[in-house]
Order: structure tokens, then C-alpha cells, then sequence
């Protein structure tokens, strides 16, 4: 996996389950089986509210198969090892495309994190260089996140380490995952308890849409540390098979062709900012050509 990505669990909310030991070996006719987050707003929920679980049924549309959910309890960082790794499930929406751990499709979409703020206050902010950004003192953020290493470069992280904690009641993270809801963080930016949010786009698009105060959601470019090291902030996002299922694969990148406008029409009415990935794509390329020359 990348050193620095997005948050886990920020895109792993909805896996296809099948039974048997290859999803090769299953009849079409037999029911897409997608498990779920039974509660990850605004990925996924229980009764299908979840903009990952349109997806997954458009998709399962698209291969000619019912769409079947079963709920899951735990988190969607755990899918991954819990599910997929064991043969538990056969496919999962929502990763980065590039994820090591799995085989992945086509990406259907790409995206950033965002900085959001109150758009009717004398505030702008479209880079790490902002002089809004440099005088504020509290962010709203997402840790394990590329955000928290841009904090610490920039000798915020410290200051920010009690009001993050006083979001979850000061419980360790140490042993335990803690999920710090998007809506929350979102409301603590409306009551002015932050002066920025800093969250990956798709987690708060829904929210940012439906806020009564007036708020902007502008793109966080890539950038650099201090020492020069690379923090990407924009990423495809695919589904994932396991490494040998090919054959799901390939019927899974068929159906995302076939239903590509149906997909992005769930993500525009999301208010998901969306990246060009052929644009993405191409500066992906150019940037291992000229790392190859340079060898």
C-alpha cells in the first residue's frame, strides 16, 4: 500500500460476496452478493443509502445479476484482510486503483481531498501556501490521512493533537480504530469550533451540499515536505478482486464501461468533485518515463 493515502475505510464500504470457491465457477443468474458497512456515511449503510451502494447495484445491473447486500459490522478498513483476503467476498468497491494488496479494475473515478471552509467569511484558501491557511491554529481532519504529516511539516500537528482527541472523547488510538465521523467534522467547521476541514472529497461532498451555512470545498494540490518528500492528495478510486480472479475482473471492467454514465451521474449528484482520469492517467505516465530516463 502507499505510504501516505487516503484514509482507511474513506472508499472500502462495498463488497461482492459469492459462495463457492470461484466466482468462475458461479452462474450468472445466481445474485450479486455485496457486502457492506451496515453504518459508513456517506459510502455505505444499511438499506442501501450509501452512494457506494448505487454503484454496486448498477454495476451488479450491468453484469445482468441481481444485486444481494449483506451488512457487515465492521469497519470497511477491515474488509480487505477480513473478507476478501479469506474468501469471504470476491469483489470491493472504492480502493485506490493503484492498491498493492489486490487486483484491481479500471478506476471509475478520481477525486482529492479538499479544504472546506465558510464560503460568506473574508476567507480563501486553494494551496498549502495560503496566508488564510498559515494563521489558522484548529483543523478538522481525518488522522492516518496525508493531512496529518503536512501538519506536522508545517509545526501544526502538536497544537491540533487536544481538539482532535476532544472530538472522540479523548479515546487512545493506539489499540483501537476510531472512525472520526465526516459530518461531525464538517459541523464543527459550521459552529465555528474549526477554522478549516481537511477531508477526502467523496466523505464530504454529501454534507458540504446539504449545509445550511454557505460553505467552499476547493481541491488540495499535491505537494511537498520540508525534507522533499511527496504527498499526493488525489486518487483513482477502482474495485478489487484478488490477485488470480482475472476473469471478475475483466466482467467488472465491462459492466463499468457499459454503465460509466450511470455511475458518474451518482457521483455528480453526490457534489463529488471529479478529477479527469485520462488527464491523470497521462500525467502518471509521464512522470514513470522521464523516472526511467533518468535511471
Amino acid at each position: 500500500m502507499k505510504a501516505l493515502t487516503k484514509p482507511l475505510g474513506a472508499g472500502l464500504v462495498a463488497v461482492t460476496c459469492l459462495i463457492g470457491p470461484s466466482w468462475a465457477h458461479a452462474a450468472n443468474s445466481e445474485p450479486l452478493r455485496i457486502c457492506a458497512a451496515a453504518d459508513e456515511l456517506p459510502f455505505s449503510k444499511q438499506g442501501g443509502d450509501g452512494f457506494e451502494n448505487e454503484i454496486a447495484k448498477i454495476v451488479a445491473d450491468g453484469m445482468d445479476r441481481d444485486a444481494r447486500f449483506v451488512y457487515v459490522d465492521e469497519p470497511g478498513i477491515y474488509l480487505v484482510p477480513n473478507y476478501l483476503k479469506k474468501d469471504k467476498c470476491d469483489v470491493i468497491t472504492g480502493v485506490d486503483a493503484d492498491d498493492p494488496r489486490v487486483a484491481t479494475t479500471d478506476p471509475y473515478y478520481r477525486s482529492s481531498y479538499v479544504f472546506v471552509y465558510p464560503s460568506n467569511e473574508d476567507i480563501e484558501i486553494d494551496s498549502w501556501d495560503s496566508p488564510d491557511l498559515k494563521q489558522m491554529t484548529r483543523f478538522a481532519i481525518s488522522p492516518y490521512s496525508p493531512v496529518e504529516p503536512k501538519l506536522r511539516d508545517m509545526n501544526k500537528w502538536d497544537d491540533n493533537l487536544n481538539y482532535m482527541y476532544s472530538l472522540i472523547g479523548f479515546k487512545s488510538r493506539r489499540n483501537e480504530y476510531v472512525r472520526y465521523d465526516p459530518q461531525t467534522l464538517l459541523g464543527e467547521v459550521v459552529d465555528g469550533n474549526a477554522d478549516v476541514a481537511i477531508l477526502w472529497a467523496p466523505e464530504v461532498a454529501r454534507y458540504v451540499q446539504a449545509s445550511d451555512q454557505p460553505l467552499a470545498m476547493e481541491p488540495v494540490p499535491d505537494t511537498t515536505t520540508r525534507r522533499g518528500e511527496a504527498l499526493r492528495f488525489s486518487y483513482a478510486q477502482a474495485m478489487a478482486v484478488r490477485e488470480d480472479e482475472t476473469e471478475l475482473r475483466d466482467a467488472l471492467n465491462q459492466a463499468l464501461k457499459k454503465k460509466h454514465d450511470q455511475i458518474r451521474a451518482v457521483l455528480e449528484d453526490e457534489g463529488i468533485p471529479l478529477n479527469d482520469l485520462d488527464a491523470a492517467s497521462r500525467a502518471a505516465a509521464g512522470a514513470a518515463q522521464a523516472t526511467g530516463a533518468s535511471s
